[in-house]
């Protein structure tokens, strides 16, 4: 009997309707072959929608989301929407609303793709960050005294549970435990100046670590562990960590991996529901052009297969990506791909059938 999935589509801004189209494509593909049934649904949500009806994010939407299997999301941004609206209304409040507390952001490096790192290949790049996705300096706290004027005083406050960041580094546990044989888990923060959150951290990630015994642990401040992720990345294996320096060092992942391109991530609540999406943002200045690299987002319905606990199906799309990657095009770059996006979509189909 064929296994049947309610998908969320949130093509959203941009260039996100385009890689959606060709990561929806692959989905289809791959289902076919692999003998389950996806069913999308659109939702209209994001910039252009705001500016047309003056709607960012429903309550009755974040119902109808919470239904889903998973969501596939483009990208949220535009150009003519003030920084900070979309994301706080939109990207975030989907986050927490549906408590997405875990940012899972694999870090490959494919055979024949470039990176900037100086005699690193694809042996040396293969490590997955944990980011705690729903509280820290993201959580909203703070605010203004005085605005405006010479006394101003502007105040950002780093919210930590001892709940979410047990959870988080659990997860994180867990995840290094089935990965691979490598089992190793890097704490990464700032014991040395953030003294309580990073207390609060280091406290609980050995405490829980206490359970898990095979597994071999280390922690790295924020800094050095940016450093080292270019000088010596094949030290990694799973690096879990607070959402700000997340945020941050995940786009260091994302170039050494061959840029924004290929990176993808998902935001998951392992208790219910995940939400997948491409690295690149919505790209504005590529909107309508072919140019944009789709890959990204097909890795992104990748990693959603495998959430779905669809490992065969997940698997075939990912040995696509990589022939792709490795025999189909010439760059990761938008524009420098050397095929359309549409085209690279189809090259991936067509390494499934």
């Amino acid at each position: 009997m064929r296994k049947s999935y309610q998908i969320a589509v949130i093509p959203g801004d941009g260039t996100g309707p385009e890689v959606v189209a060709e990561g929806i494509k692959a989905l289809t593909a791959v289902s076919r072959a692999s003998d389950i049934d996806l069913k999308f649904k659109t939702f209209d949500i994001g910039g252009d929608r705001y500016l047309r009806e003056g709607v960012l994010l429903a309550d009755n939407e974040i119902r109808r989301l919470k239904g889903m299997d998973a969501i596939f999301l483009g990208a949220i941004g535009h150009p003519d929407v003030s920084p900070g609206i979309l994301e706080r209304e939109i990207l975030l409040k989907l986050r927490f609303e549906l408590d997405l507390y875990i940012n899972l952001r694999p870090v490959t490096l494919f055979k024949s793709a470039d990176t900037p790192l100086k005699n690193k290949g694809a042996e040396d790049i293969d490590f997955v960050v944990v980011r705690e996705n729903s509280e820290g300096m993201y959580a909203g706290g703070g605010g203004f005294f005085k605005k405006g004027t010479p006394d101003e005083i502007a105040i950002q406050e780093s919210v930590n549970t001892r709940k979410g960041v047990e959870r988080c580094v659990r997860y994180a546990y867990e995840y290094c435990r089935k990965r691979n044989g490598k089992k190793r888990l890097t704490l990464c923060g700032k014991t040395n100046v953030l003294i309580y959150e990073s207390d609060l951290w280091r406290r609980v990630f050995y405490e829980v670590q206490k359970g898990y015994p095979d597994i071999a642990v280390d922690y790295q401040h924020v800094d050095a562990l940016c450093m080292w992720m270019i000088k010596n990345p094949e030290q990694f294996d799973v690096i879990v960590t607070g959402n700000l320096f997340g945020d941050i060092i995940t786009d260091i992942g994302a170039i050494i991996q061959g840029g924004l391109g290929i990176a993808a991530g998902g935001n998951i609540n392992p208790e219910g529901n995940a939400m997948f999406e491409p690295m690149g943002g919505s790209a504005p200045k590529y909107t309508g052009l072919g140019q944009i690299n789709p890959l990204a987002a097909i890795c992104a319905a990748q990693m959603m297969l495998e959430y779905l606990g669809e490992k065969e199906a997940a698997k075939r799309l990912l040995t696509a990506v990589k022939q792709v990657v490795n025999e189909k095009i010439v760059g990761l770059d938008a524009g420098k791909m050397g095929c359309t996006t549409r085209e690279v979509g189809d090259l991936v189909v067509g390494c499934l059938t």
